[in-house]
């Protein structure tokens, strides 16, 4: 049996080439060099720097830590204080965007009429021509319907 530390594993030609690669750029002296990646901090100071994605998972492990019990006042405060923010804006948002979607269900509704009125004058103009002799039920009841519609396109167009 041979010991963990003294076994040789394989390593293929790419993974030799970037452990050999020096960790300064060429010429570069070393004093000069910032400080390494694993002396930097793993937080950044500065949230904006961050993706979405790498704050949801910041926000994840921050929330494991709290239900392990290690607890920060400060960041506490601080989710306490976004998450008044956040009840707050959507209130404003809502009323604008419920603003915006009556005004869009209302110019779908008057398309939607126009394109009736004009399937009823479509149906008129055959009857009239002779082209339909008999019409249906269905399409006198549609030919019935204009006056209705004709006042509810009204109604909306003034709305607007």
């Amino acid at each position: 049996m041979v010991p963990g530390g003294s076994k040789e594993s394989y390593e293929n030609k790419y993974v030799k080439f970037f452990k050999s690669k020096p960790s300064l750029p060429p010429g570069m002296n070393p004093s000069e060099a910032p400080a390494s990646k694993t002396q930097q901090s793993t937080k950044p100071d500065n949230d904006t720097t961050l993706s979405k994605t790498a704050k949801r998972n910041m926000k994840r492990k921050e929330k494991r830590k709290q239900d392990k019990g290690e607890r920060d006042p400060v960041e506490e405060a601080q989710q306490e204080l976004e998450r008044v923010n956040i009840l707050e804006t959507p209130v404003q948002k809502d009323k604008e965007t419920s603003n915006e979607n009556q005004a869009a269900e209302k110019t779908k509704k008057i398309k939607n009429l126009r394109k009736k009125l004009r399937q009823v004058e479509d149906l008129q103009q055959k009857i009239d021509s002779g082209e339909i002799k008999q019409p249906s039920k269905e399409q006198l009841e549609k030919l019935g319907r204009r006056k209705a519609l004709e006042e509810e396109l009204e109604d909306l167009e003034l709305d607007l």
